[in-house]
């Protein structure tokens, strides 16, 4: 049996128009960082570098623990000086990333080791040098799915802080986007995109500054 994350975990989930709180686990991902928007050559290049080493895990997975899956969609954190840039001015000049791909949590590291060696050929070495394996924890997240292109997201961003703020909340962590579509392929559109927010407890958040 293949196992497809996307259909089995709730975070990969997400209805247009509506904003849903989840508690989403603590996963592992192969990421690397990233200056400028999704057109940047920076983006494109963790895509070339992380891709060749999912899919090495991917196959080393099924070869040696006899457990196969689809490779998880891409994702990627976002985050800028001014949020702002997000938002209202949409500066791309001025947006950072970390592009993500889950790791299956049976994947033991040392397979993640194996899948980086065999892949040293394919990928440039200063780009794979900064590949990492990364564990992120987001807890309770709001998010929802935006359908279109990644420049209207500005009003959807929007919408889901002001349901944060509404449910006695306050933004935690950074943007997170997860690319249900296959960005070389699909129109923009009709690009299918979940938008997340980590949370916090506004209490908790005040607590902390004191």
């Amino acid at each position: 049996m293949k196992v497809d994350l996307k259909k089995e975990l709730a975070g990969y989930r997400a209805t247009r128009g509506r904003i849903d709180l989840i508690d989403v686990p603590p996963a592992r991902y192969l990421a690397m960082d990233a200056d400028g928007g999704p057109e940047a050559e920076a983006f494109g290049a963790a895509i070339a570098s992380l891709y060749p080493f999912a899919y090495a895990l991917k196959f080393a997975s099924k070869r040696d623990l006899g457990r196969d899956y689809v490779v998880p969609p891409l994702e990627a954190w976002w985050w800028a000086d001014d949020m702002a840039s997000f938002t209202t001015a949409r500066d791309a000049s001025q947006w950072r990333s970390t592009v993500l791909l889950m790791i299956p949590e049976w994947v033991p590291n040392e397979l993640v080791d194996a899948a980086r060696e065999s892949v040293s050929a394919k990928v440039p070495p200063a780009h794979l040098a900064q590949v990492r394996v990364e564990l992120i924890d987001e807890g309770r997240c709001a998010q929802t799915l935006h359908v279109g292109p990644f420049a209207d997201e500005g009003p959807v961003i929007e919408t889901l802080h002001e349901a944060i703020a509404a449910a006695g909340l306050v933004l935690a962590g950074r943007h997170h986007e997860i690319y249900l579509s296959d960005l070389r392929r699909t129109p923009a559109e009709r690009l299918r995109t979940i938008l997340r927010q980590p949370t916090s407890p506004a209490a908790t958040a005040a607590s902390e500054t004191r």
